[in-house]
């Protein structure tokens, strides 16, 4: 069971993922350096991986108006600086065309008293079970 410190940091990290996916960062490009570390990586759905400047270009092309549906947000503390974001995403604008969309992890480190996203990677789901 959760407790309240852990879900207020779920709401928290919940919160800055968003901003990432539905802020113009065109007009707002401090939260690019505000959100995302220096040394940040990306594993996308396809299994490549992206420096922070490709998943930035990403961003920064990006449609800021889509609304991406967010399922089963939990975060894991890994310790008192560090923890892991999972839960899974659903693309924008899919309800004529849904798909089961993928399954998201995210490490976020705080540094000087603000959260960080370092590693990102995510996983498509295909509807087969791993059970």
């Amino acid at each position: 069971m959760e407790n309240s410190a852990t879900g207020q940091l779920s709401d928290q990290i919940q919160r800055l993922e968003l901003d990432l996916l539905q802020s113009d960062l065109n007009t707002h490009s401090g939260l690019i350096d505000e959100l995302l570390a220096q040394n940040f990586e990306e594993i996308d759905n396809q299994g490549q991986l992206h420096s922070r400047a490709e998943v930035i270009d990403w961003l920064k092309r990006k449609d800021p108006g889509s609304h991406w549906a967010f399922r089963d947000f939990r975060v894991k503390v890994l310790g008192d600086d560090l923890l892991l974001a999972i839960y899974t995403l659903q693309k924008p604008d899919t309800a004529s065309n849904p798909t089961p969309g993928s399954i998201r992890t995210s490490l976020w480190q705080r540094r000087d008293n603000q959260w960080k996203m370092v590693f990102h990677q995510a996983t498509k789901i295909t509807g087969a079970s791993a059970s």
